[in-house]
This record gives structure tokens, C-alpha cells and sequence, in this order.
């Protein structure tokens, strides 16, 4: 195996890769990446919404509640619908791009403090969070009680030691 001194950085606190910011133990989104996507107007073609949906996905998992807000720009997918940006579709992608630049950072777990496996179903998919006590501060947790209890017809917790 080779390693190419010019891709490698050594004793750096924090680093960028594929879209991230590494930093210790903690992962978050590049902001200069999705500054520049966020600074382009609002897509007026499909081609535009699909690569826009592209790159929002790929932070799906530090979004919260992407699905539920990028369901009305999904539908734009089936080939029988005409790209229309409606109000409802304005206001998911000004949601999305929001919660893109106050996504949370993702902290490796403290392995000695219990988790808890949350599990919320609705009509349409299943979504679940394991989140260990000490993230369950208000600005850290996956789902609040209320958009649980909102959008979910079921929730289901189990804490695991």
C-alpha cells in the first residue's frame, strides 16, 4: 500500500472531507458547501429539484424530519407531473435549505451511558433514532414529543443498557 503525503493531514483539530467537518469525535455539514448551494436561486426545472434533492439527501440523516419535508419536492419524480413550484413546494425547499445550515453535530456516543432506541411509523415509512441520555437535550434530539405525536400514529421507546 502507498500513501501520497499530498492527500494526507497529520495533527490537524479539524478537517473536511466529502462534505464534512471532522472535528474530535464529532461530524458535522460543510457550511461553505451548502452556502454555495443555498445561494442559487430556487430551482425552476425538474433537473434543478432533483439535484438539489440529491444533495440535501446526502445530510438525510442529520436532517430532521427530511422525509416528511421533502415529500411534496419527491413528487416531482413521476414522469407525469408537471414541475410546478407551488407554495407547499417553496416552503419545503426553504425548510430544507434551513435546516441544512442548523443541522446539529453528530457526536460519537459515550459507550459507558445507557441508549434509547426510538422507533416512529407513519402511513407512509418507518424512522428511527438510538440516542444515548446525554443527547436527549431539546436542541439535540432526532424527534420531538410533539411531531411524535403529530405525524406518528405509533411510537415506540426501549432503553438499552
Amino acid at each position: 500500500m502507498k500513501i501520497s503525503l499530498k492527500k494526507c493531514n497529520f495533527g490537524f483539530e479539524e478537517l473536511k472531507a466529502l462534505g464534512h467537518i471532522v472535528a474530535g469525535l464529532s461530524l458535522g455539514i460543510d457550511k461553505n458547501k451548502v452556502g454555495t448551494v443555498l445561494l442559487k436561486p430556487i430551482p425552476q426545472n425538474k433537473k434543478e429539484m432533483m439535484s438539489f434533492l440529491g444533495f440535501s439527501s446526502y445530510y438525510r440523516q442529520k436532517l430532521k424530519d427530511f422525509e416528511t419535508l421533502a415529500k411534496s419536492l419527491y413528487r416531482i419524480w413521476d414522469q407525469q407531473t408537471v414541475f410546478e413550484m407551488t407554495q407547499e413546494r417553496i416552503k419545503a425547499y426553504k425548510k430544507i435549505g434551513k435546516a441544512l445550515t442548523e443541522a446539529p453535530l453528530l457526536l460519537m456516543p459515550d459507550w459507558n451511558i445507557p441508549f434509547k432506541f426510538y422507533i416512529a411509523e407513519c402511513g407512509d415509512g418507518l424512522g428511527a433514532a438510538l440516542l444515548s441520555a446525554c443527547d436527549l437535550k431539546p436542541e439535540h434530539k432526532h424527534d420531538s414529543q410533539n411531531t411524535i405525536n403529530q405525524w406518528y400514529s405509533q411510537d415506540t421507546t426501549k432503553t438499552w443498557s
